[in-house]
């Protein structure tokens, strides 16, 4: 059976970019305010405050785990913050290989392994805009696991370290996701996944993007009503049906035009298209380049 998160994942190509430990004590404040690659923070000991973009603070406890796909702003606080417009001295880096922040000459009154992983697809933003905003896992020590090895491999130069790491990365975000409460998810691929209805119709279009789907078809296999499917769909992952279908067969087209798997007609059909010209129209209103240009700018002899 297909396993779209998987999938989804897979093609995502996440890749670790650093990880470290973060020891904090009395109030501190760390934020990042440019667009940047998704971070995650997993709280060892303690607990502190995480702000996403204009969000309401979130609460994180000892065993907490939390990944932010993609975000233009993050704060993360002391659980008694330091007042506004006042600033924190920047992290230290002990002998330890830990970062400090906060009081100097107290003791630790929280722990934490934070880190940003990147995407290497070129269809990341579409891809990511199947995830949720924010994963938010609570005491699970199988990531906080996962994370520690992150880690542990990232400040090591062990032979095949690379491919450690990414396998490593993308086991902590499958885990993370399939963690992830159904009711407890942003809009997105996981949401939609926890709906046991709605999964069977995800399912199908991962497992059968060839096949000419319609609404009807998609609710008719969830045992919806047409009209019951489409808005329970669109208000769980975040986009109507025929958007979601249509991201994932462009993203797959993309991949499959990148490797050089077979001729434009014949990845046309593997997508779901019963022409190349058709194909064509849609990959270049989608993608904004016609599929010859888009395997001259990121064929295989590009890799």
């Amino acid at each position: 059976m297909v396993d779209p998160l998987t999938e989804v994942v897979t093609l995502l190509q996440p890749m670790t970019r650093f990880s470290k430990q973060v020891v904090g004590a009395g109030p501190w404040r760390v934020s990042r305010s440019e667009p940047g690659d998704p971070f995650y923070c997993v709280v060892l000991q303690g607990g502190c405050q995480v702000t996403i973009d204009d969000g309401e603070p979130m609460v994180l406890s000892s065993g907490d785990f939390i990944l932010v796909p993609v975000s233009h702003t993050v704060a993360l606080t002391s659980l008694e913050p330091p007042p506004e417009g006042v600033d924190s001295a920047p992290p230290v880096c002990l002998a330890s290989g830990e970062f400090r922040i906060g009081e100097e000459d107290q003791p630790p009154d929280v722990r934490m392994l934070v880190g940003h992983c990147s995407f290497a697809s070129p269809d990341a933003a579409l891809l990511v805009a199947l995830l949720p905003q924010v994963i938010h896992v609570r005491g699970q020590d199988r990531l906080a696991t996962l994370v520690q090895l992150v880690r542990d491999e990232s400040r090591e130069q062990r032979p095949a370290r690379e491919a450690v790491l990414a396998r490593l990365v993308e086991l902590l975000l499958i885990e993370a996701f399939r963690l992830t409460t159904g009711t407890g998810a942003s809009p997105g691929l996981v949401r939609g996944l926890a709906d046991a209805r709605l999964a069977t119709a995800i399912r199908l279009m991962h497992e059968r993007p060839s096949h000419p789907w319609t609404v009807a078809d998609l609710a008719k296999e969830a045992a919806l009503s047409r009209t019951t499917f489409f808005v329970r769909f669109s208000r769980e992952v975040g986009v109507t049906p025929m958007d979601y279908l249509l991201s994932w067969r462009m993203a797959l087209a993309k991949d499959l035009l990148r490797q050089g798997q077979g001729r434009i007609t014949e990845i046309a059909e593997r997508v779901g298209y019963g022409s190349a010209s058709t194909f064509s129209v849609a990959f270049t209103r989608h993608v904004r380049v016609s599929p010859t240009q888009y395997v001259r700018d990121h064929g295989a002899s590009h890799g």
